[in-house]
C-alpha cells in the first residue's frame, strides 16, 4: 500500500487541471447520472448519489449541473444511457493498472483504451487479469502538519476506521467501503481538513519503477485519465520521490 497516497496526490492535483478543460466535470455528471439511474435520486437512501455529490462538491461543481445530472439519472430529463466496464492491464515494468470506464459505446472505449496501452508501453489484459491485486476500500489522505496523530488515530478508528498509517508525510486512513462515509464525516466534523477523501481500489502490493520505466508510466497515467470514456484509475506502481521530482 506503500506509494498509493503519492497517486492520490497527483490526481488531486490534476484535478485542478481537468477542471480549467472542463473533464472533472464530465465524469463527476456521468457518475451521479449513473448512481441516480441505479439507486434513484434521493441521496440519503442512495449511498453511491451521496458519494457522488460529495465528489461533485469537493470540486465546487455547480448546484444546478449536480440537480441536472439526478434527473437525467432519474429520467425527469433525457440523458445518455452510459455502460459500466473495468479493463485490466499492465504498465511498464509490470505495474498493474485498473481502469474503470462510464461510457456511452463500449466498442469506442475498449479501442481507445487499447490503443492507450499500447502507445505507452502497456498492454490490455484479460479480465481478472489483475483485479486480485487489489482490495476496494475506503482511502483519506491527511497532511501530518494538519493533525495530531492521537487525535486523528481517535477520531478515525471511534468512527469505523480499520487503519491509521505512516506514508511519508501523510497519514492514510483506511476503510471498508460501507464504513467510508461514517468516518469521512466524522474526521470532517473534528475540523481536520484531507488532501483526499474516496472509495479507491487500494493495491496489495507494490512494483517499484525508475527511470524511463517510471517516466512512461506517468504518461500511460495522464493519457488514460484524460481519456473521455475512463471514470478512474488504479495502479500499484510505486516511484520514488525523487524520481517524481525529477518527472
Amino acid at each position: 500500500m506503500a506509494g498509493h497516497s503519492k497517486w492520490a496526490n497527483i490526481k488531486h492535483r490534476k484535478g485542478a487541471a481537468d477542471a480549467r478543460r472542463g473533464k472533472i466535470f464530465t465524469k463527476l455528471t456521468k457518475e451521479i447520472i449513473v448512481a441516480a439511474r441505479m439507486g434513484g435520486g434521493d441521496p440519503n437512501a442512495n449511498p453511491r448519489l451521496r458519494k457522488a455529490i460529495n465528489a461533485a462538491k469537493a470540486e465546487n461543481m455547480p448546484k444546478d449541473k449536480i440537480e441536472r445530472a439526478i434527473k437525467k439519472g432519474t429520467g425527469e430529463l433525457e440523458g445518455v444511457n452510459y455502460e459500466e466496464s473495468t479493463y485490466e492491464g499492465y504498465g511498464p515494468g509490470g505495474a498493474a493498472i485498473l481502469v474503470e470506464s462510464l461510457t456511452d459505446n463500449k466498442n469506442r472505449a475498449v479501442a481507445e483504451i487499447r490503443h492507450i496501452f499500447s502507445k505507452h508501453g502497456g498492454s490490455l489484459g484479460e479480465n481478472g487479469s489483475v483485479a486480485w491485486m487489489f482490495d476496494k476500500k475506503g482511502y483519506l489522505v491527511i497532511e501530518k502538519k494538519a493533525v495530531d496523530e492521537d487525535t486523528l488515530m481517535e477520531t478515525a478508528l471511534e468512527a469505523g476506521a480499520e487503519d491509521v498509517r505512516e506514508d511519508g508525510d501523510n497519514f492514510e486512513v483506511i476503510t471498508a467501503p460501507e464504513d467510508f462515509e461514517a468516518v469521512r464525516e466524522a474526521i470532517e466534523k473534528a475540523s481536520i481538513p484531507n488532501i483526499t477523501a474516496e472509495v479507491t481500489m487500494l493495491p496489495q502490493n507494490t512494483t517499484t519503477l525508475t527511470g524511463n520505466q517510471a517516466e512512461k508510466m506517468i504518461k500511460l497515467m495522464d493519457a488514460l485519465e484524460d481519456c473521455d470514456d475512463v471514470q478512474k484509475v488504479y495502479t500499484n506502481a510505486d516511484i520514488p520521490d525523487e524520481i517524481m521530482a525529477q518527472i
